[in-house]
Protein backbone atom coordinates (compact mmCIF):
# COMPACT_ATOMS: atom_id res chain seq x y z
CA UNK A 1 0.00 0.00 0.00
CA UNK A 2 1.38 3.44 -1.28
CA UNK A 3 1.51 5.83 2.03
CA UNK A 4 2.74 9.31 2.57
CA UNK A 5 2.28 12.05 4.63
CA UNK A 6 2.16 15.78 3.11
CA UNK A 7 2.41 19.57 4.20
CA UNK A 8 0.63 21.60 2.44
CA UNK A 9 3.02 24.58 1.00
CA UNK A 10 0.60 26.75 -0.98
CA UNK A 11 -2.90 27.91 -1.66
CA UNK A 12 -5.13 29.52 -4.15
CA UNK A 13 -8.47 29.81 -5.38
CA UNK A 14 -8.39 29.35 -9.49
CA UNK A 15 -12.33 30.27 -9.28
CA UNK A 16 -15.49 29.91 -7.20
CA UNK A 17 -15.44 26.15 -8.12
CA UNK A 18 -12.13 25.38 -8.08
CA UNK A 19 -9.12 25.26 -4.77
CA UNK A 20 -5.50 24.55 -5.57
CA UNK A 21 -3.55 22.94 -3.28
CA UNK A 22 0.03 22.96 -3.95
CA UNK A 23 1.71 19.64 -1.50
CA UNK A 24 5.35 18.85 -0.41
CA UNK A 25 5.17 14.80 -0.20
CA UNK A 26 7.51 13.94 2.47
CA UNK A 27 7.99 10.17 1.29
CA UNK A 28 7.39 10.07 -2.29
CA UNK A 29 9.16 7.14 -3.82
CA UNK A 30 6.74 5.20 -1.73
CA UNK A 31 3.45 7.31 -2.40
CA UNK A 32 4.80 6.06 -6.01
CA UNK A 33 2.47 8.48 -7.69
CA UNK A 34 1.35 7.34 -11.26
CA UNK A 35 3.49 9.09 -14.10
CA UNK A 36 -0.44 9.11 -16.10
CA UNK A 37 -2.10 12.31 -16.90
CA UNK A 38 -5.33 11.20 -14.56
CA UNK A 39 -3.07 9.91 -11.81
CA UNK A 40 -5.24 10.11 -8.19
CA UNK A 41 -4.38 10.20 -4.60
CA UNK A 42 -6.72 9.31 -1.70
CA UNK A 43 -6.68 12.60 0.25
CA UNK A 44 -7.07 11.41 4.18
CA UNK A 45 -8.20 14.69 6.00
CA UNK A 46 -6.60 15.85 9.40
CA UNK A 47 -9.30 14.34 12.17
CA UNK A 48 -10.37 11.35 10.70
CA UNK A 49 -9.42 7.94 11.56
CA UNK A 50 -6.81 6.91 9.07
CA UNK A 51 -7.70 3.16 9.49
CA UNK A 52 -11.40 3.98 7.58
CA UNK A 53 -10.44 4.40 4.46
CA UNK A 54 -14.05 5.30 3.81
CA UNK A 55 -12.76 8.60 5.48
CA UNK A 56 -10.73 9.79 2.92
CA UNK A 57 -11.12 11.01 -1.16
CA UNK A 58 -9.94 10.87 -4.36
CA UNK A 59 -8.19 13.35 -6.48
CA UNK A 60 -6.67 13.91 -9.43
CA UNK A 61 -2.71 15.15 -9.77
CA UNK A 62 -3.13 18.51 -12.06
CA UNK A 63 0.69 18.22 -11.53
CA UNK A 64 3.60 16.48 -10.12
CA UNK A 65 7.46 17.28 -10.48
CA UNK A 66 9.52 15.32 -7.67
CA UNK A 67 8.38 15.79 -4.31
CA UNK A 68 5.75 18.48 -4.93
CA UNK A 69 2.09 17.92 -5.91
CA UNK A 70 -0.74 20.07 -7.31
CA UNK A 71 -4.18 19.21 -6.34
CA UNK A 72 -6.76 21.12 -7.99
CA UNK A 73 -10.24 20.27 -5.85
CA UNK A 74 -13.58 21.32 -7.14
CA UNK A 75 -15.79 22.34 -4.45
CA UNK A 76 -19.33 21.51 -2.99
CA UNK A 77 -21.78 22.70 -0.98
CA UNK A 78 -20.22 21.16 1.74
CA UNK A 79 -18.34 17.86 2.45
CA UNK A 80 -14.65 17.18 4.23
CA UNK A 81 -12.98 17.83 0.60
CA UNK A 82 -14.36 21.08 0.45
CA UNK A 83 -14.17 21.79 3.95
CA UNK A 84 -10.82 20.95 4.02
CA UNK A 85 -9.72 23.13 0.91
CA UNK A 86 -10.96 26.02 1.76
CA UNK A 87 -9.69 26.06 5.60
CA UNK A 88 -6.35 24.57 4.90
CA UNK A 89 -2.77 26.54 5.10
CA UNK A 90 0.78 26.21 4.82
CA UNK A 91 2.25 23.87 7.25
CA UNK A 92 -0.85 21.51 7.70
CA UNK A 93 -0.30 18.13 6.98
CA UNK A 94 -2.11 15.62 5.22
CA UNK A 95 -2.18 12.15 4.98
CA UNK A 96 -2.07 10.95 1.57
CA UNK A 97 -2.60 7.21 -0.16
CA UNK A 98 -3.12 4.83 -2.74
CA UNK A 99 -1.89 6.50 -5.94
CA UNK A 100 -3.71 5.38 -9.08
CA UNK A 101 -4.33 5.82 -12.55
CA UNK A 102 -6.74 4.39 -15.25
CA UNK A 103 -5.80 6.44 -18.62
CA UNK A 104 -4.24 4.04 -20.98
CA UNK A 105 -4.90 4.88 -24.90
CA UNK A 106 -3.37 2.00 -26.59
CA UNK A 107 -0.60 2.94 -28.93
CA UNK A 108 -3.17 2.07 -32.23
CA UNK A 109 -5.59 4.88 -31.62
CA UNK A 110 -6.57 7.08 -34.01
CA UNK A 111 -9.03 9.27 -32.17
CA UNK A 112 -9.84 9.81 -28.32
CA UNK A 113 -13.67 10.85 -26.72
CA UNK A 114 -13.25 12.11 -23.09
CA UNK A 115 -16.02 12.07 -21.51
CA UNK A 116 -16.28 14.31 -18.05
CA UNK A 117 -18.13 16.45 -15.43
CA UNK A 118 -17.06 18.72 -12.71
CA UNK A 119 -15.55 15.93 -10.87
CA UNK A 120 -13.41 14.93 -13.65
CA UNK A 121 -12.55 18.54 -14.81
CA UNK A 122 -8.85 18.33 -13.39
CA UNK A 123 -7.68 15.27 -14.73
CA UNK A 124 -9.27 16.11 -18.18
CA UNK A 125 -7.11 19.61 -18.31
CA UNK A 126 -4.04 17.37 -17.53
CA UNK A 127 -4.99 14.63 -20.09
CA UNK A 128 -5.94 17.96 -22.15
CA UNK A 129 -2.40 20.02 -21.79
CA UNK A 130 -0.69 16.38 -22.37
CA UNK A 131 -2.10 15.29 -25.74
CA UNK A 132 0.45 15.09 -28.68
CA UNK A 133 0.79 18.22 -30.81
CA UNK A 134 -1.21 15.78 -33.52
CA UNK A 135 -3.42 13.93 -31.45
CA UNK A 136 -7.29 14.60 -32.02
CA UNK A 137 -9.80 14.30 -29.35
CA UNK A 138 -13.71 15.24 -28.33
CA UNK A 139 -14.68 16.28 -25.19
CA UNK A 140 -17.95 16.05 -23.78
CA UNK A 141 -18.01 17.96 -20.96
CA UNK A 142 -21.00 18.76 -18.27
CA UNK A 143 -20.20 22.09 -16.54
CA UNK A 144 -21.95 24.19 -13.79
CA UNK A 145 -21.38 27.45 -15.77
CA UNK A 146 -19.64 28.78 -19.09
CA UNK A 147 -16.86 30.28 -16.54
CA UNK A 148 -15.75 26.13 -15.63
CA UNK A 149 -14.73 25.79 -18.91
CA UNK A 150 -11.93 28.79 -19.15
CA UNK A 151 -10.31 25.98 -16.68
CA UNK A 152 -9.49 23.94 -19.84
CA UNK A 153 -6.18 24.62 -21.82
CA UNK A 154 -6.05 24.81 -25.23
CA UNK A 155 -5.34 22.56 -27.71
CA UNK A 156 -5.44 22.48 -31.57
CA UNK A 157 -6.83 18.80 -32.31
CA UNK A 158 -9.23 19.31 -29.22
CA UNK A 159 -13.26 19.77 -29.98
CA UNK A 160 -15.15 20.94 -27.25
CA UNK A 161 -18.93 19.85 -26.66
CA UNK A 162 -20.43 21.39 -23.46
CA UNK A 163 -23.34 20.81 -21.84
CA UNK A 164 -23.66 23.79 -18.73
CA UNK A 165 -26.34 23.82 -16.14
CA UNK A 166 -26.97 20.06 -16.36
CA UNK A 167 -25.65 17.32 -13.47
CA UNK A 168 -23.09 17.70 -11.14
CA UNK A 169 -25.31 17.30 -7.93
CA UNK A 170 -27.77 19.86 -9.64
CA UNK A 171 -29.85 17.79 -11.87
CA UNK A 172 -30.06 14.59 -14.45
CA UNK A 173 -27.30 14.75 -16.21
CA UNK A 174 -26.45 14.33 -19.64
CA UNK A 175 -23.28 12.74 -20.00
CA UNK A 176 -24.79 9.51 -21.41
CA UNK A 177 -27.27 10.68 -23.82
CA UNK A 178 -24.50 13.33 -25.58
CA UNK A 179 -22.19 10.21 -25.82
CA UNK A 180 -24.83 8.40 -27.76
CA UNK A 181 -25.80 11.12 -29.95
CA UNK A 182 -22.55 11.59 -31.12
CA UNK A 183 -21.17 10.70 -34.28
CA UNK A 184 -17.87 9.14 -34.28
CA UNK A 185 -14.57 9.53 -36.77
CA UNK A 186 -13.81 6.43 -38.08
CA UNK A 187 -10.73 4.11 -37.33
CA UNK A 188 -10.13 2.99 -33.54
CA UNK A 189 -11.15 5.34 -31.01
CA UNK A 190 -10.65 5.23 -27.74
CA UNK A 191 -13.10 6.80 -24.72
CA UNK A 192 -11.48 8.05 -20.84
CA UNK A 193 -15.06 8.97 -18.64
CA UNK A 194 -14.92 10.53 -15.50
CA UNK A 195 -18.51 11.34 -13.88
CA UNK A 196 -21.31 10.02 -11.81
CA UNK A 197 -21.70 6.46 -11.37
CA UNK A 198 -25.04 5.84 -13.13
CA UNK A 199 -23.69 7.70 -15.84
CA UNK A 200 -20.29 5.56 -16.62
CA UNK A 201 -22.23 2.68 -16.47
CA UNK A 202 -24.07 3.67 -18.90
CA UNK A 203 -21.54 4.69 -21.11
CA UNK A 204 -20.03 1.53 -20.60
CA UNK A 205 -22.57 -0.78 -21.81
CA UNK A 206 -23.27 1.61 -24.73
CA UNK A 207 -19.73 1.64 -26.20
CA UNK A 208 -20.03 -2.22 -25.88
CA UNK A 209 -22.65 -2.60 -27.71
CA UNK A 210 -21.37 -0.81 -30.74
CA UNK A 211 -18.69 -3.70 -30.38
CA UNK A 212 -15.88 -1.42 -28.70
CA UNK A 213 -13.45 -3.99 -26.55
CA UNK A 214 -12.66 -3.72 -23.41
CA UNK A 215 -8.69 -1.95 -23.98
CA UNK A 216 -10.38 0.98 -25.88
CA UNK A 217 -12.17 2.47 -22.69
CA UNK A 218 -11.09 3.45 -19.27
CA UNK A 219 -14.66 4.30 -17.99
CA UNK A 220 -14.77 5.31 -14.12
CA UNK A 221 -16.98 6.86 -11.95
CA UNK A 222 -15.94 9.54 -9.91
CA UNK A 223 -19.04 10.49 -7.77
CA UNK A 224 -22.49 8.70 -6.98
CA UNK A 225 -25.77 10.36 -6.92
CA UNK A 226 -27.71 9.68 -3.43
CA UNK A 227 -24.37 7.77 -2.39
CA UNK A 228 -25.33 7.39 1.36
CA UNK A 229 -28.41 5.27 0.19
CA UNK A 230 -26.45 2.96 -2.17
CA UNK A 231 -23.90 2.54 0.61
CA UNK A 232 -26.66 1.26 2.75
CA UNK A 233 -27.88 -0.96 0.10
CA UNK A 234 -24.24 -2.40 -0.71
CA UNK A 235 -23.66 -2.81 2.77
CA UNK A 236 -26.12 -5.47 3.00
CA UNK A 237 -25.04 -7.84 -0.23
CA UNK A 238 -21.86 -6.81 -0.42
CA UNK A 239 -20.49 -10.67 0.97
CA UNK A 240 -22.69 -11.73 -2.32
CA UNK A 241 -20.91 -9.38 -4.94
CA UNK A 242 -17.58 -8.19 -3.52
CA UNK A 243 -16.37 -12.22 -3.90
CA UNK A 244 -17.34 -11.63 -8.04
CA UNK A 245 -14.76 -8.97 -8.21
CA UNK A 246 -12.52 -11.24 -6.12
CA UNK A 247 -12.70 -14.52 -8.42
CA UNK A 248 -12.26 -12.80 -11.64
CA UNK A 249 -9.16 -11.25 -10.13
CA UNK A 250 -8.03 -14.77 -8.98
CA UNK A 251 -9.01 -16.24 -13.04
CA UNK A 252 -6.34 -13.85 -13.94
CA UNK A 253 -9.18 -11.13 -15.71
CA UNK A 254 -6.95 -8.04 -14.96
CA UNK A 255 -8.49 -5.46 -12.28
CA UNK A 256 -11.09 -3.65 -15.43
CA UNK A 257 -12.71 -6.95 -16.63
CA UNK A 258 -13.37 -8.11 -12.65
CA UNK A 259 -14.93 -4.59 -11.93
CA UNK A 260 -17.28 -4.98 -15.27
CA UNK A 261 -18.19 -8.20 -14.05
CA UNK A 262 -18.83 -6.68 -10.24
CA UNK A 263 -21.19 -3.79 -11.39
CA UNK A 264 -22.83 -5.95 -13.71
CA UNK A 265 -23.28 -8.00 -10.16
CA UNK A 266 -24.70 -5.23 -8.54
CA UNK A 267 -26.96 -3.95 -11.61
CA UNK A 268 -28.74 -7.04 -11.41
CA UNK A 269 -29.56 -6.36 -7.76
CA UNK A 270 -30.74 -3.03 -8.25
CA UNK A 271 -27.49 -1.48 -7.10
Amino acid sequence: MSLSYARVIDTTALSGRLQRIVLQVEDPAALDIKHAADSAVGVYFPGTDTDDEDEGRNYSVRRHDGDRVTLDFVLHSHGPGTTWATTTRPGDRVRLDHARSWYRPEPTTRWQLLVSDLSGLPATARIVEELPADASATLLVEVAAAEDLDYLPDHQGLTIIPVIGTGNGYGPSKLAEMVRELTVPGGRGYCWFAGEAAESRAVRKYLRGLGWTIDQYDITGYWRVDSETWDARFSEVQDDVLPIYERALTAGKGDKAAFEEFDEACERIGL
